[in-house]
């Protein structure tokens, strides 16, 4: 089955194609653990998939290290005197595809330069793999010693309730982290079509998983998967 080479794939440190789904933002994304990611990983997301390099984490762990949605963070700066922020923070409807979005902090490693040459999203994104492992195994963790905001790197915070409250690429893929038996801290990367100006089409998602040998999965089997498991 295409999902478990996915699972496998993933459980090695290697790099897979996740579709999310028709009826969602229709969107397949490069995905690889954050702690197995290279500066080489970083190039070929940001050259054959142009989307956005995010690192998905599990909520539990956002919730230890204290980050919040981004949302959050607006509407709490607006009611403490930033009213013209107010008018910034997600309102129902705005997302025609869910009703928030998933994004917490962006951030660099503080060991970083300017934080966005592959080598530095790399080292960040390393580390906040780390990171995760590390305060999701107990131990205490001064995040602002590590990593300084605002930086290159997304951060997305995965709903408490994973798959049962949203289904996005940064819960389907931190759900596949668990699967695989590997800490809940993912790369997400979406495909875009430069000669559409859209998001790369399934099909065309496809031929690139054949042409490179790289599972390709979809949002619907890691669900299937999911309620047989329980």
């Amino acid at each position: 089955m295409s999902l478990e080479k996915a699972i496998e794939s993933i459980r090695k440190g290697n790099m897979i194609l996740l579709f999310d789904d028709e009826d969602r933002e229709g969107e397949t994304d490069l995905v690889i653990p954050a702690l197995s990611v290279t500066p080489a990983d970083i190039a070929r997301m940001r050259r054959d998939a142009g989307g956005l390099i995010c690192v998905a984490i599990h909520g539990k762990a956002a919730e230890k290290l204290g980050l919040p949605f981004m949302s959050d963070i607006l509407s709490s700066i607006s009611l403490n005197g930033h009213r013209q922020l107010r008018t910034l923070v997600e309102k129902k409807g705005d997302i025609p595809y869910d009703s928030r979005s998933s994004f917490s902090l962006w951030v660099n490693h503080r060991g970083t330069f300017t934080g966005i040459t592959d080598n530095d999203r790399a080292l960040t994104i390393n580390k906040m793999g780390e990171t995760v492992y590390r305060v999701l195994n107990g131990e205490k963790i001064d995040f602002g010693r590590e990593f300084r905001s605002p930086g290159h790197v997304a951060l997305l915070r995965a709903a408490a309730g994973l798959l049962d409250e949203r289904r996005g690429q940064t819960e389907l893929s931190i759900q596949l982290a668990l699967m695989a038996g590997i800490c809940p801290s993912m790369v997400v990367c979406e495909m875009l079509d430069e000669r559409t100006g859209k998001a790369l089409s399934k099909e065309d998602a496809k031929e690139y998983s054949l042409r490179y040998d790289m599972p390709f999965i979809a949002g619907k089997d890691i669900m299937e998967a999911t309620l047989h498991r329980l």
